[in-house]
C-alpha cells in the first residue's frame, strides 16, 4: 500500500498512513452525512436551527470523526500486538475503514481472538464514554457540543458492533476463527469465517439494493472481496507454514549481467532450460528477465540492445523472509517472478510455479502428519535438491 498512501506521522512508534481512496471518498461521506443533518439533530435531541455551520461542514466534521474513531480502533489492535511480542509495520486508513499491518501476529487461536476483540471493545468503551458526556450536557444549551458528542457516541458504537459480526474481514470473523482454530484447525476455521463473511456480504447487497443505499452496496462489495482475500491469504500462509523464501528455490541461479545483450540472455535461457533469470548491475539487483522480454525485442535489435533496456524492474526479496513476502512481491510488482538475495548476494529467482510447488508439498506434509499446517521447518530448497 505504500505507493498509494501518504504518511501522516506516527503514534507510539507506529507509522500512520492515509490511502488516496480516503481522500476520494471524503467529500461523498461529507455530503451523505450532511443530507441526514436534520434527522441526526432530532436523534441527538438538539434543535437544528440552533447549530452553527452548514450541513456540509457538519457532514465533513462527522466524516473526519469517523476516521479518527477507526484510527483509535486500529491502534487498539496494534498496541495489543506490540505488548505481546508482535511487530506492527503501519496503520493505513482506507476508504471504508483501516488496516493494521501486523508482521508477527499471535501464533495461537486464543491470541488472535483476543487481539481481534480489543478493537471493537475499544470502540464500544469510547462510545460509552461519549454517551455519558452527551447525556451530561443534553440539558444545557451547548447544542454544538451536544451534537458533536452524540455523533462520536453513535459512530463508535456502530463501529464496534459492526466489527463484532462473526465474519471476515470484520474483527468478529477473526474472533470466530481464533475460537475455532484450536478445535477444528486453522484451515477449516478460516473457511468457516470466510463463508460467514460472504453470507453477510450477500445480505448487505440485498438490503442495499432494496433500500437504494449505494454505500451499503459498496460495503457489501468490499466485505465479499475482503473475505475472499483474507481466506486465500491465510490458507496460503497456513500451507506454507514457516517456510522461508530460500526454501522454495529449486536451484541457485547466477544473475544475467545488465550489460549483456538481449540475444545472449535468450541463448542462455535455451542453454540452461530456464524461463527467468535475475538481472544485476554489479552489486545492484535490477529485476528479472524472461522469454517474453526477449521476444518483445525485434530480432534485428536483439544483439544491439542490452538486458538493462528490457529488464522488468522488480525489487528483490530476502531469502530469510517468510515465504508470504513473495506473494506480496508478486502483487506489488505485477510480475510472475522475483529475484532473491541472501546474505547480500543474488542466489536465484522465484516464480509463481515455485510457490505453487511449495504449497503442494506443504499440503502433502500436512496430510502425512495429520495436521492443518506443517509442524516443522520444511526444507525443499536447492540445498537438498539435486535434480533440475
Amino acid at each position: 500500500m505504500g505507493g498509494s498512501a501518504i504518511r501522516l506521522g506516527s503514534i507510539a512508534g507506529i507509522p500512520i498512513r492515509i490511502h488516496v481512496t480516503f481522500l476520494l471518498v471524503l467529500p461523498f461521506l461529507a455530503l451523505g452525512f450532511g443530507r441526514v443533518y436534520s434527522d441526526a439533530a432530532r436523534a441527538a435531541d438538539v434543535p437544528a436551527d440552533q447549530l452553527h455551520g452548514s450541513p456540509f461542514l457538519w457532514g465533513l466534521a462527522v466524516a473526519l470523526a469517523l476516521f479518527a474513531s477507526v484510527l483509535v480502533h486500529e491502534l487498539a489492535h496494534s498496541v495489543y500486538a506490540l505488548r505481546h511480542g508482535g511487530r506492527v509495520r503501519d496503520i493505513t486508513l482506507l476508504m471504508i475503514g483501516g488496516v493494521s499491518q501486523i508482521s508477527e501476529p499471535p501464533r495461537t487461536g486464543r491470541g488472535e481472538a483476543m487481539m481481534a476483540l480489543v478493537g471493537p471493545l475499544a470502540s464500544l468503551v469510547l462510545g460509552a464514554a461519549f454517551y455519558l458526556v452527551w447525556r451530561a450536557i443534553a440539558a444545557t444549551r451547548q447544542f454544538d457540543l451536544a451534537f458533536a458528542t452524540f455523533h462520536l457516541f453513535y459512530l463508535n458504537v456502530t463501529l464496534g458492533v459492526f466489527n463484532l459480526l462473526p465474519a471476515f474481514p470484520m474483527d468478529g470473523g477473526r474472533v470466530l476463527r481464533g475460537v475455532l482454530a484450536d478445535r477444528v484447525g486453522l484451515l477449516r476455521a478460516t473457511e468457516i469465517a470466510s463463508m460467514a463473511g460472504k453470507a453477510f456480504a450477500v445480505l448487505f447487497a440485498i438490503a442495499g439494493f432494496f433500500s437504494l443505499n449505494l454505500l451499503l452496496m459498496a460495503v457489501a462489495f468490499f466485505v465479499w472481496v475482503g473475505a475472499e482475500s483474507e481466506s486465500q491469504g491465510v490458507l496460503v500462509k497456513a500451507m506454507l507454514g514457516h517456510v522461508r523464501v530460500r526454501d522454495l528455490l529449486r536451484a541457485r541461479v547466477l544473475p544475467v549481467d545488465a550489460s549483456a545483450s538481449v540475444l545472449e540472455a535468450g541463448e542462455r535461457m535455451l542453454r540452461e532450460r530456464r524461463t527467468s533469470f535475475p538481472v544485476s548491475d554489479g552489486a545492484q539487483v535490477l529485476g528479472v528477465i524472461g522469454p517474453e522480454d526477449v521476444e518483445r525485442v525485434p530480432p534485428a535489435d536483439r544483439e544491439r540492445l542490452r538486458v538493462a533496456d528490457v529488464v522488468r524492474r522488480v525489487a528483490p526479496v530476502d531469502g530469510g523472509e517468510d515465504a508470504s513476502a513473495v506473494l506480496r512481491a508478486f502483487g506489488a510488482a505485477g510480475s510472475p517472478a522475483v529475484p532473491v538475495v541472501d546474505g547480500g548476494a543474488v542466489v536465484g529467482v522465484l516464480s509463481q510455479r515455485d510457490v505453487a510447488r511449495g504449497l503442494r508439498l506443504g499440503e502433502l506434509e500436512a496430510r502425512l502428519h495429520g495436521t492443518t499446517a506443517p509442524r516443522r521447518r520444511m526444507r525443499w530448497g536447492f540445498r537438498r535438491e539435486r535434480h533440475a
